[in-house]
């Protein structure tokens, strides 16, 4: 019965007259329904549910409840997600009562512990970037990324430069940018990537104008590429007058190696639940604290956390501040594990992250690229792209195909159909969590997947 293939639906459960429980009989007089309600919101005739016991209900959604996939039950290589093992010392940390009995309107010398630890953390991650101070407040990338053109807005303001509204994005960027960018208020203008897959200092010439708000960057980029130009692109956008945003996606494949503000960037974004190892999804909820350099300080969101002598606390006077992004001060819970994390791993514990992250993507590439197309050959950083664009062709499979077969062999699929700028594409993150012989197995699953397409393709479109 746990066969994907002999897992049956609950209609096809369904028996006629079958009841899950029965009601007693009724020691009152009956009256009719429309006596008790309007008769135009009566059925005329019963809803079409299955009719089953309610042991089968059980053992329905319990069963499903096991096919739910997380990074503790496998290999998990979403391209750009950065789905490494979230580990559980980090969980101990956040559970202890002194954490998990905290609330946001306690009076402040009561809360010295939680401040310190976010003083400490903001510190920390502005080494990290190599930026000057930031914000916790944040509850995900997206809400970053908001913040952070909200910064770059209010430092045009302030400037006496409102007609600063254009913000460059490249075309292999996060959906979240252009939408980010938008929602803040600026006109998106798409930058076409060069033939290298990189974003070339010709291509922003034309935009080098009073009108340049800025650019959005994720390095390496999604096709898991260095923005080898990226501190000419920085001096030619500041030259104009614009500003840098930095996407932390992808700071897996750089922490410990290359910091953000050392390239030139004005404004960082940070995934923890990437790069911090941080629980994803369901697991969470998310934060996603912005960094900024001196020049972009004054516009951060209030409460600040500042320390007055051997005391913390938190302060609201910022005449230039952009306001508050969140009721409190952030998801502090995920906060914690994200201190944790780092103060376990020490600097050269978070070097070692990007080099292994960076050597198991061009191990697993290297193995792969004999069986499926590259979208950009040669070495990668943390992730890269493969394309189905000929299978499809030849074969009529498509990049979902293989990806729901992937899920027949026990893995879950990596991103599909991202970056737009690769057909048919499959990006595939392994992070530095996973070992040899996990990635020795995924190779195994694709090879067996590409046998099958030459073979016999319809399988792949009845799977998984």
């Amino acid at each position: 019965m746990n066969h994907p293939e002999s897992f049956p639906l609950l209609f096809e459960r369904s028996r006629a007259g079958r009841l899950g429980y029965a009601f007693p009989a009724l020691d009152v007089p009956s009256q009719p329904l429309e006596s008790l309600v309007d008769p135009r919101f009566l059925r005329s005739e019963p809803p079409a549910l299955p009719e089953v016991s309610e042991v089968d209900v059980i053992r329905h959604y319990v069963n499903l409840s096991r096919r739910n996939y997380g990074v503790d039950l496998g290999f998990y290589p979403l391209g750009s997600c950065t789905m490494k093992y979230n580990p559980k010392g980090n969980e101990e940390v956040a559970a202890l009562p002194g954490f998990r009995a905290l609330h946001p309107l306690q009076p402040e010398h009561t809360t010295q512990g939680i401040l310190a630890l976010m003083h400490d953390l903001l510190g920390l991650l502005a080494e990290i970037t190599g930026m000057s101070w930031g914000t916790l407040q944040p509850f995900a990338g997206a809400h970053g990324e908001f913040a952070g053109m909200q910064l770059f807005r209010a430092c045009f303001r302030h400037r006496g430069e409102p007609s600063r509204r254009k913000m460059l994005v490249p075309d292999s960027a996060h959906g979240t940018n252009p939408a980010s960018a938008h929602l803040a208020g600026f006109e998106v203008v798409q930058l076409k990537s060069d033939a290298r897959g990189l974003v070339s200092p010709e291509a922003l010439r034309e935009h080098l104008n009073g009108e340049l708000a800025g650019i959005m960057m994720t390095n390496p980029n999604t096709l898991g590429l260095f923005e080898r130009d990226i501190c000419r692109v920085a001096e030619l956008v500041h030259g104009a007058g614009g500003l840098l945003y930095y996407d932390g996606a992808n700071l897996n494949a750089i922490v410990g190696k290359v910091r953000p503000g050392d390239m030139g960037f004005d404004v960082v974004h940070l995934n923890v639940h990437k790069t911090f190892s941080t629980p994803h999804g369901g697991g969470g909820p998310g934060a996603g604290p912005v960094l900024v350099n001196e020049t972009l300080r004054p516009y951060l969101p209030v409460p600040d956390v500042v320390k007055r002598g051997e005391r913390y606390g938190l302060e609201e006077d910022r005449p230039h501040s952009i306001g508050r992004l969140s009721g409190f001060y952030g998801n502090v819970g995920v906060l914690v594990r994200a201190y944790a994390y780092i103060l376990s791993m020490g600097s050269d514990g978070l070097a070692q992250v990007a080099e292994r992250a960076v050597l198991n993507a061009n191990y697993l590439k290297a193995r792969l690229e004999g069986l499926y197309p590259l979208a950009s050959p040669g070495l990668c950083m943390h992730e890269f792209v493969l394309s189905a664009r000929s299978l499809k062709e030849r074969f009529g499979v498509n990049a979902l195909d293989i990806a729901k077969r992937l899920l027949d062999f026990g893995f879950h699929p990596p991103t599909v159909y991202f970056p737009l700028v690769v057909p048919e594409a499959l990006m595939i993150e392994p992070t530095e969590t996973e070992s040899r012989e996990t990635l020795d197995a995924f190779v195994e699953a694709m090879a067996r997947i590409l046998g099958e397409i030459e073979q016999e393709p319809e399988r792949l479109h009845e799977a998984p």
